[in-house]
């Protein structure tokens, strides 16, 4: 026999299911932003993960949607004082965002952004020679996630926007417009990066399968 609340469960699933939906986006900002005050208290950098999914990274914080949307001014200033992030870290995330949108994210960073503070972030590389690579990567690409893909940035348009920002930049993995790889040497303390020619495990024998345009920029 069907208990009663599996009868009633279609007429209150309906109006229980946001309400917990909120709960739970409320729960985790306020962890977001009790790890920014801890670190903030006991004099620790404010170091940020944009969009890290289940990732997690030992003295980093991390956010992701809906908790934290980039995009939302509010969002900012519910967690972060002004000024007080001393680093940022977005690992293919700005694919996902037209470039209006990456342009926003930047306006709204650099209120938030410590003296001296930096943003890395790495993006698929349009520059990169390989066929296979540019088919799962671009947008509507057969990779994963890439059907949600806006945009496919190289060395060039990405320096351009940045600049148009206001930010100076530094290149720090890429490929040129000749499909030459370009590689400065970075250290893991200021934003790891998993899809990079040294830590990605398809990159074998010399091979570089799966690279990302990686770039640092500051004010």
């Amino acid at each position: 026999m069907m208990r009663l609340k599996d009868l009633l469960r279609p007429l209150y699933a309906p109006v229980l299911r946001p309400f917990l939906w909120r709960r739970d986006h409320q729960r985790e900002r306020m962890r977001i932003r009790g790890e920014v005050q801890r670190a903030i208290s006991e004099s620790r950098p404010v170091k940020t993960v944009i969009g890290a999914g289940q990732t997690r990274y030992p003295g980093w914080i991390a956010t992701d949607m809906p908790a934290f949307d980039v995009l939302r001014a509010g969002d900012w200033a519910r967690i972060f004082p002004p000024r007080s992030i001393d680093n940022l870290l977005a690992e293919h995330v700005f694919e996902h965002l037209t470039t209006a949108d990456f342009a926003r994210f930047l306006k709204l960073a650099s209120q938030y952004l410590a003296p001296g503070g930096r943003i890395r972030i790495a993006v698929p590389d349009g520059n990169h020679p390989d066929s296979d690579y540019i088919a799962q990567v671009k947008p509507g690409g057969t990779g994963p996630g890439a059907a949600d893909h806006k945009v496919l940035y190289t060395c060039g348009t990405f320096g351009d926007l940045l600049r148009e920002q206001g930010f100076q930049h530094v290149l720090l993995e890429y490929y040129d417009d000749a499909g030459r790889f370009h590689h400065t040497d970075w250290s893991a303390d200021d934003g790891f990066i998993g899809r990079s020619a040294s830590h990605d495990p398809r990159n074998q024998d010399g091979r570089l399968k799966y690279t990302s345009l990686i770039v640092d920029c500051w004010l």
